[in-house]
């Protein structure tokens, strides 16, 4: 047991130097490649891609501007191709191919869960969430949704949690790697961060809009 986690340990550490030295060499190609693979359900965590490209900000290496663009351009393209793969080969293909495509049906039907329940709209606010984001697209897919809503709702969902990411690293920055450290706990951070700003945003105008 401790061998295999020491094994998975040094797995990370490679995918970890592998994704920040292709971003350092490419910069917002490497974003938009990063998050590419990421939305397209291939394990490449967010947290890394947007903390060091916020420390790159930080550096003054790269625009804020641009990352965001490159971030949200990179995970719409790979939750198109998610979705397509859900559109056309269904529930069933998934289910018998999705381990040789890095797809874990536990995550799959996780997933599935929320799109049953919210519907389309989950593909907005799931955007938020760890391991359900990258999911998604796939029950979108399933259920063979409009694509044009379901792009407008995933770059509205992605918009909020790429900012926040970026702006973090770029705010942290020699310390931007604790947002990789902290991983998924990052990701519900940014996400309480978000909903406690969109209800104090919210609750100010109502407000102002009484006083009125």
């Amino acid at each position: 047991m401790v061998e295999y986690e020491a094994k998975e340990a040094i797995v990370a550490e490679q995918v970890f130097q592998i994704v920040i030295d292709y971003i350092a060499l490419l910069g917002y190609t490497g974003i938009f490649i990063g998050m590419a693979l990421e939305s397209a359900c291939i394990p490449v965590p967010s947290e890394l891609i947007f903390g060091f490209a916020g420390y790159l900000v930080y550096l003054g290496k790269l625009d804020f501007t641009m990352s965001v663009f490159a971030g949200v351009s990179g995970g719409l393209l790979g939750s198109i191709v998610a979705y397509l793969i859900g559109f056309y080969g269904g529930q069933p293909f998934v289910t018998k191919y999705g381990k040789y495509m890095f797809l874990s049906k536990k995550h799959v039907d996780t997933a599935q869960r929320w799109f049953d329940r919210y519907g389309i709209k989950a593909t907005f606010f799931s955007r938020l969430l760890p391991i359900v984001r990258t999911f998604i697209s796939l029950p979108a897919g399933f259920a063979k949704v409009n694509l044009g809503k379901f792009m407008f709702y995933t770059v509205l969902g992605s918009l909020p949690w790429t900012v926040a990411l970026i702006y973090a690293g770029q705010m942290l920055g020699e310390n931007w790697r604790e947002l990789n450290t902290m991983g998924h706990e990052a990701s519900l951070i940014v996400a309480i961060l978000l909903i406690a700003f969109a209800v104090y945003y919210f609750w100010k105008n109502r407000t102002q809009s009484d006083q009125n």
